[in-house]
């Protein structure tokens, strides 16, 4: 198994393509591509207050909420009413999004992939006092959105992550923690 631990405490908050937030990014592929070539990208975004979302052409996302009391969003012509922690929502990244905090700031588990690849990741939120067995590569991220975790011989602690690739691995945690799978 090849698992590379991935702390919080080493991540810059970068400004949004807009300005309108910072985020702090957990992994990219290919490694080192930038805002325009990758071809899936996990981070953590802060949003501090109400406007538009950066707008991705022909990328596809999944918005978490992880800390915070929600957010209305306008994506396209829909509303999506994010109040609820660690319910994971899809939505093109290209259709224009416009962000109304409901009770101040928010932070969102972001993982964003370009359209047409493959494969389309998944994002599953997993709780307290979970034992879970997860499965083999490709890759598997696994964030700790709370106090801690262990997976695969590494213990995380608040917004750390573990990148596994190949074999199955065994996952305890204290709080909640994001599992996405996703490819090479």
């Amino acid at each position: 198994m090849s698992a590379h631990l991935l702390p919080a405490a080493g991540r810059t908050a970068v400004p949004w393509r807009n300005g309108g937030g910072v985020t702090r990014e957990i992994v990219v592929r290919p490694e080192g591509a930038d805002m325009s070539g990758f071809a899936w990208r996990v981070s953590l975004a802060d949003v501090g207050a109400d406007g538009p979302f950066s707008s991705f052409t022909g990328v596809d996302r999944i918005l978490t909420m992880v800390e915070g009391t929600g957010m209305d969003l306008a994506v396209g012509r829909d509303r999506r009413l994010v109040d609820t922690p660690y319910v994971p929502h899809r939505f093109p990244g290209d259709l224009p999004t416009g962000c109304r905090l409901l009770g101040g700031p928010v932070v969102n588990l972001n993982v964003m992939w370009n359209r047409g690849g493959s494969p389309v990741p998944g994002v599953e939120v997993l709780f307290p006092g979970d034992r879970v067995s997860l499965p083999g590569g490709p890759t598997v991220l696994v964030v700790a959105l709370g106090d801690s975790a262990e997976v695969a011989g590494l213990t995380l602690g608040r917004h750390d992550a573990a990148l596994l690739t190949a074999e199955p691995a065994t996952l305890r945690s204290t709080g909640p923690v994001a599992v996405i799978r996703v490819g090479p």
